[in-house]
């Protein structure tokens, strides 16, 4: 492995160190293997159409009904296991008095895990846990990337310096985050109760994607990945001199501002057409893989950009591009 490789474990690294990271990468893997496990039992419910046969469409309802309850079992460890930090980070941050960004992220994880609960008990209706472990690896995966880079950067002015810049502008997505899911909640909501009223069997279906749309994914991806780009970036370079490192923080300010506000405007833009009933859940699911993925590919581009094509000058080329 190259020096700059956060991947590699460093040689200093304390035991309890070494099990947060060993913690991490279990519920990583955790998570991406309930998510692909999830969608694939939710595969049948993808293809379920009301213009099949009705013989064809019973047996197909049988087995998205107990394809159901499979998903659901699968989930739940992931709710209880690979979810914990989060959990934990909700309930400090409350009993503290403040919201960090675990708080907007429970309550999206929430808000599509109960109705997917009691569509598989009643047996009617869609199920969303495809869309709560989608979530899950996305999100644990951005927080290992950026563990081992906090974990690979040892000491340093420079490295400082962006857990700087990674404290302050942490908790200005926080807030964001936060006022987002709770407007989006309260827009899913009222808008399930509108179509409720008027045309109750669309209204679930509504109301849910417009709680798939409330998980703020990218949102909560958007400072880590660009903190940990920048972390990448200090190691594959590490004869920065000063002013490379103010421009560097400046860059990746940048980058996630464009994180944030961009993941932002992506969802503000997607939720007039969920309110209308145009964006189906799994549609609604497939616009967070993208936003999340937007998020990874920018973040991505500033360590690209400035340690793999020209450290020495890229920083004040990044400042001035954007």
């Amino acid at each position: 492995m190259r020096a700059f490789s956060i991947f590699s474990t460093p040689s200093g690294l304390s035991c309890d160190e070494r099990q947060k990271r060993r913690h991490m990468l279990a519920r990583m893997g955790l998570g991406w293997l309930a998510m692909m496990q999830v969608m694939m039992f939710a595969f049948p419910g993808y293809l379920r159409s009301e213009s099949m046969a009705p013989d064809n469409l019973a047996t197909l309802d049988q087995a998205i009904y107990l394809m159901n309850w499979v998903s659901l079992v699968i989930t739940v460890p992931a709710m209880l296991y690979c979810a914990w930090p989060i959990w934990g980070g909700a309930l400090r941050s409350l009993a503290r008095g403040r919201i960090n960004m675990d708080v907007p992220v429970a309550l999206g994880i929430v808000a599509a895990f109960i109705p997917s609960v009691y569509t598989t008990w009643t047996g009617r209706g869609e199920v969303y846990f495809d869309s709560v472990t989608m979530f899950l690896a996305f999100l644990l995966t951005a927080r290992y990337l950026e563990l081992c880079a906090r974990q690979s950067i040892g000491g340093g002015g420079a490295h400082h310096i962006i857990e700087q810049f990674r404290l302050a502008f942490s908790g200005r997505a926080d807030r964001v985050a936060f006022w987002f899911v709770v407007v989006q909640l309260a827009l899913a909501f009222v808008v399930g109760g509108v179509w409720a009223f008027y045309a109750p069997q669309h209204a679930l279906g509504v109301m849910v994607a417009l709680l798939v749309m409330s998980c703020p994914c990218a949102m909560a991806m958007a400072v880590p990945t660009a903190v940990a780009a920048a972390h990448c970036t200090v190691s594959a370079s590490p004869a920065m001199s000063e002013q490379d490192v103010g421009l560097l923080t400046k860059a990746t300010e940048r980058v996630a501002r464009q994180n944030l506000y961009g993941s932002v405007a992506w969802h503000l833009l997607m939720t007039p057409l969920a309110a209308a009933g145009l964006v189906a859940p799994w549609v609604a699911a497939l616009t967070m893989l993208i936003s999340s993925l937007a998020v990874a590919g920018n973040s991505w581009r500033l360590f690209r950009r400035n340690a793999l094509q020209a450290p020495q000058t890229a920083w004040r080329g990044a400042v001035a591009q954007g």
